[in-house]
């Protein structure tokens, strides 16, 4: 990777999560265009370890690191529930933001947040690393040369095996759910796939009575002209991270859709008639992809955030919305 060309952005850490620490920093440590200048977390000794580890000074607490001149950017993988209250006081501050993904749980308060990143001018970009992996461009250039035909149905599944009931995905108050957490990966692929006239118009939630998160799910998407998707979720399953692209004349599989490690051969399958193809691309890094599509934005004076953040949104939204529900909520419930 070439060096940037001037100073390199200076990050702040707001939130010493798990993913920040195995992903995201090693890959900060490797590019040349970021800088971690400062940590912070609600234990300021874990502050302290992170920063002796990765670099950058420590913050006593998140309001600190946010008043400080030499972070220019933060990087918010907080829970979910306290993205809206951190990722504000960001931008209030004059920061430049990459919020883990969704931005937050509620489309109006997304609205409002895209809103103030352009009138500020300042970068606001939500943690979908995926959609920067070389794989998801490369499918969508067979799609557009006709490759499987015209495009009819559009399947994305990702699920997770269960988790310690102490992890945050189990906690209503913190935004957990699968949902919120797998769930939000085939919507944003529908919409990636599908384009913007996507709208989901049914979907089902399963909750469990000890937690009262919804643990597993599943939506309908249709696009005007008849396509239409299946998107599957949820976080008691066998880990499955797949999408599929079905045409007129063809067929296109992704398996290791949306989490792929760095030195992952990805690998498209192609089928046509009888002929099935095997497409077996270069690794390709998408969290250092991801970091540095940020950090460009923020070097270049890209501001504002990409539009399809408030459809993500809404359509994450619907999904709850024109759920019926089971479980904890009642059986067969509409919620």
């Amino acid at each position: 990777m070439t060096a940037a060309a001037g100073p390199p952005v200076r990050l702040g850490l707001l939130g010493c999560a798990d993913i920040a620490l195995r992903r995201v920093l090693p890959a900060v440590a490797r590019l040349p265009r970021l800088s971690l200048t400062g940590v912070a977390s609600r234990d300021p000794e874990r502050a302290g370890r992170v920063a002796a580890r990765f670099g950058g000074r420590p913050a006593a607490h998140y309001e600190q690191l946010l008043a400080r001149e030499d972070v220019d950017a933060v990087y918010v993988p907080l829970p979910t529930a306290l993205h809206a209250e951190w990722v504000e006081r960001a931008l209030a501050a004059g920061k430049h933001v990459l919020a883990e993904k969704p931005l937050t749980a509620d489309p109006a308060v997304t609205e409002a947040l895209v809103a103030r990143a352009r009138a500020a001018g300042l970068v606001l970009h939500e943690n979908f690393m995926f959609l920067h992996h070389a794989r998801q461009r490369r499918v969508r250039r067979l799609l557009e040369s006709g490759a499987i035909g015209e495009p009819r149905a559009f399947f994305a599944a990702f699920a997770i095996p269960p988790r310690d009931r102490s992890d945050i995905r189990y906690q209503a108050a913190l935004g957990g759910g699968a949902r919120l957490d797998v769930g939000a990966y085939p919507v944003r692929a529908a919409l990636y796939f599908l384009g913007p006239t996507t709208q989901v118009v049914g979907s089902s939630l399963r909750y469990e009575e000890a937690s009262g998160v919804d643990v597993a799910g599943g939506a309908l998407v249709y696009r005007p002209d008849g396509v239409v998707g299946q998107l599957v979720f949820g976080l008691d399953h066998a880990y499955t991270s797949r999408y599929e692209l079905l045409g007129t004349e063809g067929r296109i599989t992704v398996d290791r859709a949306f989490t792929p490690p760095a030195d992952h051969a990805p690998v498209i399958r192609l089928e046509r008639g009888a002929h099935t193809e095997e497409l077996v691309l270069e690794p390709d890094d998408q969290c250092a992809n991801t970091l540095t599509a940020f950090a460009d934005a923020v070097l270049h004076g890209r501001t504002g955030a990409d539009p399809s953040l408030v459809h993500q949104a809404r359509l994450l939204d619907d999904v709850r919305r024109l759920a019926a529900v089971t479980g904890a909520h009642g059986a067969g419930a509409s919620r």
